[in-house]
């Protein structure tokens, strides 16, 4: 789906005024199309197989307003399924005051890890499960011999998490716990995306930012910061290399979906891709 497309989309669902989609403005486009116009922003889902998550994540804007957890809120109780994709509406957030930092993340993941779960079932971190549906996506832009790579390392890494023994009692998790999922407004931090919000070892969204530490450049004050914040480290449990290297194949099979096409996407691919297969773990990967 490309950005054309998530408009005529977008005009389609009829939650903005007439004209209104044409002039809306294009915040991301990844897993969805997120518009913002006038104090809305508007999320439109790349396939129709993203209609119950998208139905969930209004659940859990509900749950977590009443919670307390400072998180976005719907303007909508209800997903829209327009011309084959799924449409959430949300109240605008206002302009951040500063970009959110790693101590950010943490100070919420202790407000999201502290609360109690939700009188309706939130789902285990599936973490490894979109790997599928992102290499279906990507085709034949990409190597089948990689394909066939992420798929083996998918499944090996599944078994070990599947054994893991927590250091922390599990909970409900963020499940995507990056500073690109923070928004700090003049109230403070507020969590932005709710679609991976699980109930699972509590370690998944600590994991994160050991990743984002050895393969996106964070530094190592700004990942102390967010140790300190939290209260612990997780790079202390044995069990942090197995977490790491399943999100790690996860952040590379997400990139082949926007392969075709796109040929920053495809070199991105091929670099992590190298990287894994070669057993480098000192390459620097790029956000995307």
């Amino acid at each position: 789906m490309d950005e054309a497309r998530a408009r005529d989309v977008l005009a389609a669902a009829g939650v903005l005024p007439p004209g209104a989609a044409g002039e809306a403005r294009l915040l991301a486009l990844g897993e969805n199309a997120v518009f913002a116009a006038g104090d809305l922003v508007v999320k439109v889902g790349r396939d129709a197989e993203l209609l119950d998550r998208a139905r969930r994540e209004l659940d859990i804007a509900v749950w977590f307003a009443e919670a307390g957890v400072p998180a976005v809120r719907a303007a909508e109780p209800e997903a829209l399924l327009a011309d084959g994709h799924p449409v959430t509406v949300w109240h605008r957030l206002p302009d951040a005051v500063r970009p959110a930092e790693p101590r950010d993340v943490a100070e919420l993941l202790r407000v999201v890890h502290a609360t109690p779960l939700p009188p309706f079932d939130l789902p285990a971190r599936d973490l490894l499960g979109g790997v599928e549906r992102w290499l279906r996506l990507a085709g034949d832009a990409v190597d089948p011999a990689d394909a066939a790579y992420l798929r083996e390392r998918r499944d090996g890494f599944a078994a070990r998490a599947a054994a893991l023994t927590p250091h922390l009692p599990p909970g409900p998790i963020h499940g995507d716990a990056l500073p690109r999922n923070v928004h700090v407004g003049p109230d403070g931090p507020v969590l932005v995306d709710l679609e991976t919000v699980s109930a699972d070892l509590r370690e998944h969204d600590l994991v994160v930012m050991v990743l984002s530490h050895d393969r996106y450049g964070l530094g190592d004050e700004a990942y102390a910061s967010f140790a300190r914040t939290y209260g612990w480290d997780v790079r202390e449990w044995e069990g942090c290399g197995v977490l790491r290297g399943a999100r790690e194949t996860a952040s590379c099979a997400w990139v082949a979906q926007h392969a075709p096409g796109n040929p920053k996407a495809l070199a991105e691919f091929e670099r992590r891709v190298r990287s894994l297969r070669e057993g480098d773990e000192t390459v620097r990967w790029y956000p995307f």
